[in-house]
């Protein structure tokens, strides 16, 4: 179904882009015996439900007037926004996570610890910088790149 999915984001992208949004995933998935075309989105700030809405219903415009149906059988549009604890994939996720709070999961121990909490301060090829006063004397951290497993925006309490 990976046709499906390239169809729609060349589709959502002049939507989007019209917006001052960005894709952040499209996915076409069947679950029990429904089809489901989720559309992820984003923007500074974060998203609102308006957002998704507005987003959903020009999406859906376009593809209706698709000839041939890019989707043939039937489905449910899911517009929303990736979450406020979303995952950071790639390098251009990270950067634009600069600044922000995030949870770092390890392969291996650092400093007695597989997981950290913090701001990400910066980022190299070889390491990102954290920051977190609760840590007390050390309030940076340099993490090693090849240690990270996972990386997220986090909630900060």
């Amino acid at each position: 179904m990976s046709n499906v999915v390239e169809t729609v984001k060349q589709v959502v992208e002049p939507i989007l882009e019209k917006h001052s949004f960005y894709l952040f995933d499209v996915e076409f998935v069947k679950e029990n015996k429904s089809w489901y075309l989720r559309v992820y989105i984003d923007k500074k700030g974060g998203i609102t439900i308006d957002d998704c809405v507005l987003v959903s219903d020009e999406l859906s415009e376009k593809l209706d007037a698709m000839d041939p149906d890019p989707i043939p059988q039937a489905y449910f549009l899911e517009v929303s926004s990736p979450g406020a604890e979303r995952p950071l994939r790639n390098d251009a996720e990270l950067k634009q996570a600069i600044g922000e709070y995030i949870h770092v999961s390890l392969y291996q121990n650092l400093n007695g610890n597989k997981t950290f909490e913090g701001t990400l301060k910066s980022l190299d090829d070889d390491k990102l910088v954290l920051q977190n006063d609760k840590w007390g004397k050390q309030d940076t951290l340099e993490v090693p790149r090849n240690l990270i497993a996972k990386a997220r925006l986090a909630i900060q309490f």
